[in-house]
């Protein structure tokens, strides 16, 4: 089992919005879908876009550079151009705080 580290608090992660945070030294995109939050790295295996930065449609971020497609709860492509998934990471939620496992 990784080291849980704390990245953000509810407050800070609008419904059906993403936020960049860091976590082990890896920049990571956070989202908030339904009150439930997801993880996953901010860069886009297709060609760097910020994920935190893209459009959120239920559990699927549009990266904004050219339109990859992820799924937020595992960080598997499920839209070209992408062929490569991110990295997925375990979220609890402790009282107000957000925590990421590293």
């Amino acid at each position: 089992m990784g080291e849980m580290v704390k990245v953000a608090q509810k407050k800070d992660v609008a419904q059906s919005k993403g936020v960049a945070v860091e976590a082990g030294g890896r920049k990571v995109a956070l989202f908030n879908v339904g009150g439930k939050y997801y993880a996953i790295d901010d860069e886009c295996t297709h060609a760097g876009g910020s994920l935190s930065e893209g459009e959120l449609d239920g559990h699927t971020v549009t990266c904004p550079w050219h339109g990859a497609e992820f799924d937020v709860q595992t960080g598997q492509v499920v839209g070209a151009p992408a062929d490569v998934d991110v990295k997925g990471y375990k979220v609890v939620v402790d009282g107000e705080d957000i925590k990421i496992e590293v």
